[in-house]
């Protein structure tokens, strides 16, 4: 007895969804569309068809990158940033900041920024170096420490700063 609706898999419709997806769409963006399978059937694909997730991970790494060119025309594109501010007889006096236009895009760079760093961390992620130093910012004295006594001071070191 076979189990829900056949598949409508096809290396075209693999190759239209890989490159949506290397245009910066979302899966579920994708999957709206009439023509397009129920992102239920494409993540089996993924799981189930060879070769499939090998070309979806390079089009989601494609994808990425022109998350970070949309980043760019979004900060770029000032429209609607300004409104015109109209005097008591409906005649254009000045212009004032559209805030709620300008949190919108903050927030739309902010989203993708995060994003980015969490699918490529290497990439775009937070860089984040750690200094560990001896007494008053000096350097670590090992003279007459064995390694293993050393070795114990550097993890000890290390799981302190973690901790902050």
């Amino acid at each position: 007895m076979s189990q829900g609706r056949p598949s409508i898999y096809t290396a075209d419709l693999a190759d239209s969804i890989c490159q949506m997806v290397a245009c910066g769409m979302s899966m579920r963006e994708i999957c709206r569309a009439d023509d397009m399978p129920a992102m239920s059937s494409v993540f089996l694909w993924l799981r189930n068809k060879d070769g499939f997730s090998e070309q979806y991970e390079k089009a989601k790494h494609q994808g990425c990158m022109a998350m970070a060119d949309e980043i760019l025309a979004i900060a770029d594109d000032g429209t609607n940033d300004w409104m015109e501010q109209l005097g008591k007889d409906g005649e254009v006096e000045g212009y004032k900041l559209n805030g709620e236009a300008v949190s919108r895009s903050k927030l739309r760079v902010d989203s993708r920024k995060w994003l980015l760093s969490k699918l490529m961390p290497k990439k775009y992620g937070d860089k984040i170096a750690q200094e560990i130093t001896g007494a008053d910012g000096g350097a670590i004295e090992t003279s007459d420490m064995s390694e293993r006594d050393i070795a114990r001071r550097i993890a000890f070191a290390l799981a302190k700063g973690a901790k902050k």
